[in-house]
């Protein structure tokens, strides 16, 4: 079982941001922003290139808690970032998909 898997299931501690049926959402260990949250979905899906048309409706679903996590974080009128890290080269550390959502500093465009 994969580490977020073990989030999921309550196994590690994590501290909470949001939680329903479907996803989680944590704050991240090492934060590389003033707020720095994972949202995950509960089903285990290994990174956006393993997603399939049936979780359309449940990707969507991480993008709308993200929205609200931001929110509630105080980040949503000053602008926050969402971040989907897939395979290595990208940065993906954690093969459980996730969305990053950072604020509280500017944020630099190239990302990379």
């Amino acid at each position: 079982m994969c580490l977020f898997c073990k989030i999921a299931n309550k196994e590690i501690p994590a501290k909470i941001a949001a939680e329903d049926d479907d996803t989680i959402a944590f704050h991240d260990i090492n934060p590389v922003a003033p707020t720095h949250v994972l949202v995950i979905p509960k089903k285990h899906i290994t990174s956006l290139n393993d997603a399939t048309e049936a979780d359309q409706a449940l990707l969507g679903k991480l993008i709308a808690v993200a929205q609200r996590v931001a929110a509630q974080e105080g980040r949503a009128l000053e602008g926050f970032r969402t971040v989907i890290n897939t395979g290595p080269n990208a940065g993906q550390s954690v093969f459980h998909i996730h969305v990053h959502v950072l604020g509280g500093r500017p944020m630099a465009w190239p990302p990379g």
